[in-house]
């Protein structure tokens, strides 16, 4: 229990608590050999904690320092202006993480069902019917996007085929006059 409340009052989450205490017994279990008897085992066990605390600070470094690299080169390679802007990829967002895998996986990645069916552990008839099934309830939310952009005042510009781009600046430069 000691050892529990050491590490809740080191983490930032205290659910990585009991890992960081799971894994000090898992070290100890081990080198069962090294751990000291008597008395002596209990501070061996801190010893062992404060070391797992900072494996566990070093692999949370770099794993930021991994994401905001892969943010930066998301950045480059698509460009600021279509992160997350069209209503196909606010739609996508609105999904399952199940759904949004495997439309990923197919539109973007580009994968045939069999390499789909590989990469999710799924056979070949599953990721039919599962792609099937997310491409419709993509179709479903866009048309709910759409439906609630017609309140908009540009959608109607929008919708008679007037490019997007100056649909939406055109209100702006309306309101100026």
């Amino acid at each position: 229990m000691a050892l529990l409340a050491y590490a809740v009052r080191r983490v930032t989450v205290p659910a990585d608590a009991a890992d960081v205490v799971a894994e000090t017994f898992l070290v100890a279990w081990r080198r069962i050999a090294e751990v000291p008897a008597g008395p002596d085992a209990r501070p061996w066990l801190f010893g062992v904690a404060r070391k797992v605390l900072a494996n566990v600070r070093r692999t949370d470094h770099r794993r930021s320092a991994l994401a905001d690299r892969l943010r930066a080169h998301v950045v480059e390679v698509v460009g600021p202006a279509e992160l997350g802007g069209s209503a196909v990829e606010q739609a996508l967002g609105r999904l399952r993480d199940a759904d949004q895998e495997i439309l990923r996986l197919s539109a973007w990645e580009q994968l045939e069902h069999d390499e789909i069916a590989v990469a999710l552990g799924l056979s070949r008839g599953a990721v039919r019917v599962r792609l099937h099934r997310a491409r419709r309830r993509l179709a479903e939310t866009l048309r709910g996007i759409e439906r609630s952009d017609d309140a908009l005042p540009w959608t109607a510009a929008r919708a008679s085929g007037a490019d997007a781009r100056l649909v939406v600046a055109r209100p702006v430069i309306e309101e100026g006059r």
